[in-house]
């Protein structure tokens, strides 16, 4: 005589690890990339790149302000002078939120540019364009 196995018990069992492993896999990528989206290397980045584009596009005579909340509150937490988050030596903008050397980014406007926190509003970096 044979036996008949419960085959409906061990397919149930079989999808519910299954499941389980898919979630807790998807939950830990889901984790991962939260935690690097609001890092302070994208925001060096993200804010270096925007600074040049804004400074190719700029004009002699020009004042540009940037709102730079986010990133001056991840300075603060880093313990890094709020003065100097933006440096701009020849035609290279360097954004700072951390230790280290931060995240450079190249323009090719030729005019003399010059990069001040604004200490009225504490929010904004204002660019001068002379």
């Amino acid at each position: 005589m044979r036996k008949k196995s419960n085959k409906k018990g061990e397919i149930l069992t079989e999808n519910i690890i299954f499941l389980i492993l898919n979630l807790v896999f998807l939950s830990i990528l889901a984790i991962f990339l939260f935690s690097r989206t609001a890092s302070a290397a994208v925001l060096e980045e993200r804010y270096a790149k925007q600074i040049a584009l804004a400074l190719d596009a700029a004009e002699s005579g020009m004042i540009i302000h940037l709102e730079m909340g986010d990133a001056l509150k991840m300075a603060e937490k880093n313990s890094i002078n709020f003065g100097t988050i933006v440096t701009i030596r020849e035609n290279i903008v360097t954004v700072r939120l951390r230790d280290g050397a931060g995240y450079s980014y190249s323009f090719f406007n030729n005019a003399q540019i010059t990069a001040r926190f604004d200490t009225e509003s504490e929010e904004k970096y204002y660019f001068v364009i002379e």
